[in-house]
């Protein structure tokens, strides 16, 4: 059994969690239908063999006999043990209580008196959501397993209650990218039409990132002008209305019960349910709508209940949220691919938003693009997007949403000085959770929080001589991300770093990194010694970035792999990203006295110290974005094998084209370096991610060569989903 790129994604974020963090209780969220048994089976696999081969005393819970038959059945094939697991379930006892497939209910107390606390090494609960339920929570407070996994698609309910913050710390350990699935034909297309809504939010109320609920709620129940605007759209965008199994979202009981009771007077057969509709009543609606005798069901918050309808293929959504989660739940709830279900209607209605609601979040987890790029592709009818999906904005709902993203990107900085003067005494990380700002916003136009807290008048209005160039660099910081780096950046900006003549080579060889990476073109010192002492005055600007470097460490998503053999002893690991300001000292290519790294334009580079060659490769060139004529040279063939092309003048007999096809045989190397785009959305380049050691295939042509790499290591799930991009493309191009 091999994961799915996106579960190969989420699987790896885990590994994240425990390994670097020493996370052990830890939720993956998921819709329904991507797999998250698999990715628990799969996830079991990998403590096994972690564990030696030895199977850690597993528990799994779930609340039906028939999802535990089908997971025990997942977790044989995944280890490929016919015989392992026991149910208990629905009268079966397990005998040897190892590896037990249990419900909620059969864990009464009578059989939890029986097993010790510490009895089960991992336990995996289904449908977290639950978990705050008396049932679940006495099994969960009975237990102390090493590892705790929650599998959920919906960790926030309709109580106001969110099982991230009650039982994992306010953490969704791995979440799953939307996009990942799309490309990977797990979910159903869908359809996005954003629809125009002239009812006026600025008015409301904005606290802790959403509008109060009681205001919309106010502004929404009994306004049958909206009402009418939602029943035109059904009307005009869904192919047959009355044949529709659609969901409609609403903000409070008293909307959802308006809602259905409007649609009733327009002919529908629709209903509301909510936690309180007796459970005998919601099946019966429930079941309606399958068979579809219901057309619409209104609800606040249905999907929080674990509701599994897979035909629905309509939703309605009619409360704004400007939250990624709770939008990819929503739209979670329509995504599961059925049979006669081309795929899914999705009607959103755009209103008049306050200036702090925030589109952006959701079309980045539609898109998986930038705030700038976004913009690009809102404006061009979204170009790019998985086969068969659609996004589809009336014109006035295209300008709201552009103006809304502007004005994110626009932001003021005497705003971000207030914003930031606000949390003066706290993390820079409990800023960014508050704010719900992104970490380059702030770093945004050569600000930083130092200067932005001078401005606010909170430090004083100067800084030492220097730091105000300093202060401008650490934004080439914000990739670092990997423990060994932060761990000896950090080191050296430390009150009492040791000197850069007493580290050892490794020591040294961070330090030129660091070196570099603040003054790329040398900074006129004569050794790394001298300009490394000049950071012992600069207190703010050090402190600064330790919390820019921390918050990186914290927010990591790909498992660091060393480099082995003649490249072991490079300050380097495989998939973490560096700039050139990194790589050139790293391979031994920069020097304080000689070539600096602020001269280096190349895409290629041979390094005569390491035998080694460096290619660094963009994907996608950010001027040819939405040009047909882009020519896709470079792009992930699979997870282990890559096209490259060379540079024009490169020819199958020359020198440097013969070490490629012959460098195990002459006993040099190939690293290759990867990024998506030449520059970050807050205008300085992007970085490039460390693939690792790749070994010569075949090629095709000359001047250039088109060549063929075989990866030592595979790639990451998201680089694959967008470097693989490149070849359908180009398939389409010569079609």
């Amino acid at each position: 059994m091999r994961p799915y790129p996106h579960q190969q994604d989420m699987l790896e974020r885990l590994r994240i969690e425990r390994e670097i963090h020493d996370r052990h209780s830890n939720l993956l969220v998921a819709a329904t239908g991507t797999g998250k048994t698999v990715m628990a089976a799969l996830d079991y696999r990998n403590l096994t063999q972690h564990n030696g081969g030895w199977p850690p005393r597993l528990l799994f819970i779930a609340h039906r006999q028939e999802i535990l038959k089908q997971s025990l059945r997942t977790y044989q094939e995944a280890l490929g043990e016919a015989g392992f697991g026991e149910l208990h379930v629905g009268g079966a006892v397990p005998s040897d209580w190892n590896h037990v497939f249990a419900s909620v209910q059969s864990l009464g107390p009578s059989a939890l008196d029986r097993l010790a606390p510490d009895h089960f090494d991992v336990i995996v609960i289904d449908e977290f959501h639950h978990a705050v339920s008396k049932t679940y929570r006495r099994i969960i407070d009975h237990f102390f397993p090493s590892e705790l996994l929650g599998l959920t698609a919906t960790p926030e309910r309709m109580d106001g209650h969110s099982v991230q913050d009650e039982f994992f710390g306010g953490r969704i350990a791995a979440e799953m990218r939307l996009w990942e699935a799309l490309e990977n034909d797990l979910l159903s297309p869908f359809r996005y039409f954003g629809i125009a809504d002239d009812t006026d939010l600025e008015a409301i109320t904005w606290k802790r990132g959403a509008y109060d609920v009681a205001q919309l709620n106010s502004l929404f129940t009994g306004n049958r002008e909206r009402a009418q605007l939602v029943l035109k759209a059904v009307h005009d965008k869904v192919a047959d209305p009355l044949a529709m199994k659609a969901l409609g979202f609403c903000v409070s009981v008293d909307h959802a019960r308006f809602m259905a009771n409007f649609f009733r007077e327009a002919g529908f057969s629709a209903a509301a349910l909510d936690g309180s509709t007796p459970s005998a009543e919601r099946e019966r609606v429930l079941t309606a709508l399958r068979d579809g005798s219901v057309q619409i069901i209104f609800s606040v918050d249905l999907f929080n209940e674990g509701l599994d309808i897979p035909d629905v293929d309509t939703l309605l959504l009619l409360r704004p949220t400007s939250s990624a989660t709770i939008f990819l739940q929503q739209l979670g709830r329509g995504l599961r691919r059925t049979p006669g279900k081309s795929s899914l209607t999705v009607l959103d209605f755009i209103g008049q938003h306050r200036k702090e609601f925030r589109f952006e979040e959701q079309f980045r987890a539609l898109t998986n693009l930038t705030r700038n790029r976004l913009m690009k592709h809102v404006d061009l009818d979204f170009p790019k997007l998985p086969a068969g999906c659609e996004i589809i904005l009336d014109r006035k709902s295209k300008d709201r949403i552009l103006d809304n993203i502007k004005t994110q990107v626009g932001v003021k900085v005497t705003q971000l000085a207030r914003e930031v003067g606000s949390y003066a005494e706290h993390k820079l990380a409990h800023y960014l959770e508050e704010s719900q700002r992104d970490l380059p916003e702030l770093y945004k136009s050569n600000n930083s929080r130092t200067r932005l807290l001078r401005r606010a008048h909170l430090l004083s209005e100067t800084g030492p001589e220097g730091e105000d160039a300093l202060l401008k660099r650490v934004s080439a910081f914000l990739h670092v991300d990997d423990p060994q780096r932060v761990a000896a950046y950090t080191r050296m900006i430390e009150d009492h770093a040791p000197s850069y003549d007493v580290l050892d080579p490794i020591g040294q060889a961070y330090a030129r990194m660091l070196f570099f990476s603040l003054w790329p073109l040398g900074g006129g010192f004569a050794s790394y010694a001298q300009g490394l002492a000049t950071l012992r005055r600069h207190a703010a600007f050090r402190d600064e970035l330790r919390q820019v470097l921390a918050y990186n460490l914290e927010h990591t998503e790909h498992y660091p792999i060393p480099l082995d053999g003649e490249h072991a002893t490079l300050p380097m690991t495989v998939h973490a990203s560096y700039s050139r300001e990194e790589i050139l000292p790293a391979l031994g290519q920069a020097a304080v006295n000689g070539f600096k790294p602020g001269y280096f334009r190349e895409g290629v580079k041979w390094c005569e110290g390491v035998r080694t060659d460096a290619l660094l490769i963009t994907l996608e060139k950010d001027e040819k974005d939405f040009s047909p004529q882009t020519r896709y040279k470079d792009y992930a063939i699979s997870s282990h094998q890559f096209h490259w092309e060379s540079q024009n003048q490169t020819s199958e007999t020359s020198a440097t084209g013969l070490r490629y096809q012959e460098h195990k045989e002459r006993g040099s190397h190939v690293l290759l370096f990867v990024r998506r785009f030449k520059s970050t959305d807050i205008g300085g380049p992007q970085p490039w991610m460390l693939l690792g050691p790749a070994e010569y295939a075949s090629h095709e042509s000359s001047k250039p060569m088109g060549i063929v790499w075989n990866l030592r290591h595979p790639l990451p799930a998201d680089v694959l989903t967008y470097a693989a991009y490149n070849v359908k493309a180009a398939g389409e191009e010569r079609a």
